[in-house]
């Protein structure tokens, strides 16, 4: 690939990377109907897949949409982070550089959502945004390999 390409690939992931930040902070302090409003209510979940267990235990009752923001939306939330972290620089290209610095990430999230007081501050949201991480770095990968095929 030429230089002038990689450059370019390059810009356009830091442009994708800022907008997803500034998406993920909205989404995670702010955005009133996910729970995160001022009204929202704090909860706090410091034993591992308690959540996870009570939301699909109780699916019936809490609803699908509820079962997928929580479950699934926590993984789906931090795929786009492994998957643009590898563009912006070769030393994030290795799956413990990307899978470390999504779990500091998630678990700076949940700091300031404890310190602050809105949201919830959960440690199974730490394992799956870091499953998220993964799926998306898995995701960058295979993408590379097709376009080194192609090439």
């Amino acid at each position: 690939m030429k230089d002038k390409t990689k450059k370019r690939i390059r810009f356009l992931g830091i442009i994708l990377f800022i907008a997803y930040l500034a998406l993920l902070i909205y989404l995670l302090f702010f955005a009133e109907y996910y729970g995160r409003g001022a009204d929202g209510g704090f909860r706090m979940n410091l034993v591992p897949l308690r959540e996870i267990r009570r939301f699909l235990n109780n699916r019936q009752t809490l609803g699908q949409w509820a079962v997928f923001l929580n479950v699934y939306g926590n993984v789906l939330l931090f795929v786009p982070f492994g998957t643009i972290l590898p563009v912006l620089h070769p030393k994030f290209r290795t799956f413990p550089a990307v899978v470390l610095l999504g779990f500091l990430l998630s678990v700076t999230v949940e700091i300031i959502q404890y310190l602050s007081q809105r949201g919830s501050c959960d440690v199974d949201d730490v394992l799956l945004n870091t499953l998220g991480c993964i799926v998306g770095y898995l995701i960058f990968c295979i993408a590379r390999q097709f376009v080194r095929r192609k090439q």
